[in-house]
């Protein structure tokens, strides 16, 4: 179930299915812990859920958008692995990262509206303080984004008008 309206853009089937491919192949996927940041529908979380992720933390301001991402995770059986914010990504962002208990993440999901320009794009990656080692970040949008100084392009496809990039920070050591 996607929210209605044009707020939320769903993954389309084939791009998630070999974007979760290709992030196996890292071992990115079973046992990690992930953020799903601008969830919309959780489609996102929900598939690494699937793919034996241990929890998945859905952040997004919209009440639509929680509302599919809850009913989605009822319907899938993943409600209890997971948790839904009803806060803004930036927000939520800002705020776990001034907090003492600024939870880890091996995994982090970023899918903004594709008009996210590179203010918002700059700002999300150099906020993503909460990246376990070893951990990758994969940013989908519909242009070629600028990653901050350091960041490392693990791997990148375009899939028709995405972009999907998976990337990891300064000073990370690679995953397996």
């Amino acid at each position: 179930m996607a929210p209605e309206g044009s707020e939320t853009r769903p993954t389309l089937d084939r791009v998630r299915e070999s974007m979760f491919n290709s992030l196996g192949s890292l071992d990115a996927v079973d046992g990690a812990r992930v953020l799903d940041l601008f969830a919309g529908s959780g489609a996102l979380g929900i598939e690494a859920l699937s793919r034996g992720a241990t929890s998945c933390v859905f952040v997004d301001h919209g009440r639509d958008a929680r509302k599919a991402i809850s009913t989605n995770l009822e319907t899938t059986g993943f409600l209890d692995r997971s948790s839904v914010v009803a806060q803004d990504a930036l927000a939520w962002l800002r705020d776990a990262s001034k907090s003492s208990a600024n939870p880890q993440f091996d995994l982090v999901l970023i899918d903004p509206p594709y008009a996210a320009d590179d203010e918002l794009w700059s700002e999300v990656l150099i906020l993503v303080t909460n990246l376990a080692a070893g951990g990758v970040v994969v940013a989908e949008s519909a242009r070629e984004i600028t990653i901050p100084a350091g960041w490392d392009t693990r791997k990148e496809k375009r899939y028709g008008g995405t972009l999907v990039s998976v990337l990891q920070p300064p000073d990370s050591p690679e995953s397996p």
